[in-house]
């Protein structure tokens, strides 16, 4: 199963190099990861100790970033290297100012597992949430360098927990972590039912991230004035598809504003978003202090402003739910907002969770849309029960990234960590 696994892979990588010359993230997985011998090298110090936090992409840096905050703040003595395996990640956090090596994971062959955990030669390593690279996690538990999953979640249509050959060379791969931290106790039965006891429920990470964010948070003036004490809609990480389902509700709408964050903040995109509104919209690059209290409709054209957005909020649509699945809702539940996405959540427990406690409405047409927001909107009492059931339940599920940190760390404090920088 090795020998499949690797030439699986060898195509793979293959594919990525062909498709280079004309697609951007095929290229810059190529390019980042090129005498990426020599760059670690030249930026691995002598004689420090480094504990490595590995991420597939932006979305797992988040789940990660706790941890992360965390090390530096307790063990200030380690330095940290962090990787990521997708440009999404890396091209983002490549100047991440709390990891001391950030750089791209090697492509999973044994050669390169085995001439990177040589080079950086970790104290401990941290894969965050669904990374299982064979090679990279098999050199790691031969090597004796104990290695440990965070925030992971298992379910039972995965690989793993198949009685197939396949099913059994993978469960190989989770017997190779000195120990997963999961998110819920479903998963942890799942680890036991394949015998990897190694395993204990901790929660999600996610949480202490977004309510650290929302503790720190920094007003934005120009939003607040944008706002004027009106109801907004915050429709954030949105597609095409979320925001064909928005429109009319934006064009019948009055009394309402709108901030629109798309996933995609590229200059097509923007121009094709703003194309498709009728009402008239502003960016907010072009927003100052004399125009901006003449729109209803808000467009942010940047990254990075999205969390401290949610803040000003009435209610947030989370995009993604007609696309593979919702992007994070935890920011706008911290706040207690009221929650909207389309049907693709089931993958997400806090979705599911929240939709359960009544805080996050799934829904599939505009229609619908319109007729629960009018329910919550007309009644008072039943919006604040889905804001206080929103914030709470970020509040109930703090404290995993301190559970794993004493763990693994028995001699770090006990001090919650502080968000540091972006």
């Amino acid at each position: 199963m090795t020998l499949l696994y690797d030439i699986a892979l060898f195509f793979y990588h293959l594919a990525i190099r062909a498709a280079a010359p004309f697609h951007l993230k095929a290229r810059q997985m190529v390019a980042g990861r090129r005498n990426w011998q020599e760059q670690l090298r030249q930026k691995r110090l002598p004689g420090e100790k480094y504990v490595w936090v590995h991420c597939a992409s932006l979305g797992e840096f988040e789940q990660g970033r706790p941890l992360i905050e965390a090390l530096r703040k307790e063990l200030p003595a380690l330095k940290i290297a962090l990787t990521f395996f997708s440009p999404s990640g890396y091209e983002i956090r490549k100047n991440y100012p709390l990891a001391d090596i950030v750089t791209y994971l090697p492509f999973d062959t044994r050669r390169n597992a085995r001439i990177f955990a040589d080079l950086l030669q970790p104290e401990a390593v941290f894969f965050v949430k669904y990374e299982f690279w064979f090679h990279h996690l098999n050199t790691l538990h031969e090597a004796g360098i104990p290695v440990y999953l965070v925030s992971g979640i298992f379910r039972k249509n995965q690989s793993f927990f198949e009685e197939s050959p396949w099913g059994c060379w993978y469960r190989q791969v989770l017997a190779g972590f000195t120990h997963l931290f999961v998110q819920d106790e479903a998963s942890a039965l799942l680890l036991r039912s394949v015998d990897i006891n190694q395993c204990t429920v901790t929660g999600d990470t996610r949480f202490d991230r977004v309510a650290t964010l929302s503790k720190s948070s920094q007003p934005l003036p120009l939003v607040e004035k944008f706002c004027a004490g009106k109801l907004l809609l915050v429709a954030g990480s949105t597609w095409k598809p979320d925001e064909e389902l928005l429109m009319p509700f934006i064009e019948a709408s009055r009394g309402w504003k709108f901030i629109i964050a798309p996933h995609e903040v590229t200059p097509a995109n923007i121009n094709r978003l703003t194309r498709m509104l009728k009402t008239p919209s502003l960016l907010y690059s072009q927003a100052n202090t004399s125009n901006i209290d003449q729109f209803d409709v808000l467009v942010i054209d940047s990254v990075g402003l999205l969390s401290s957005i949610y803040q000003y909020g009435t209610i947030a649509y989370i995009g993604g739910g007609f696309g593979v699945g919702i992007h994070n809702i935890l920011e706008a539940a911290t706040y207690g907002l009221p929650l909207f996405f389309g049907p693709n959540y089931t993958k997400f427990r806090e979705a599911v969770q929240l939709t359960e406690l009544g805080a996050a409405f799934p829904i599939t047409t505009t229609e619908a849309f319109m007729a629960r927001l009018s329910g919550l909107t007309s009644l008072p009492e039943t919006m604040q029960k889905a804001r206080l059931t929103a914030s709470s339940y970020v509040k109930n599920n703090l404290g995993a990234t301190l559970k794993i940190l004493t763990t693994v760390f028995p001699e770090a404090g006990t001090t919650p960590p502080a968000v540091v920088g972006n």
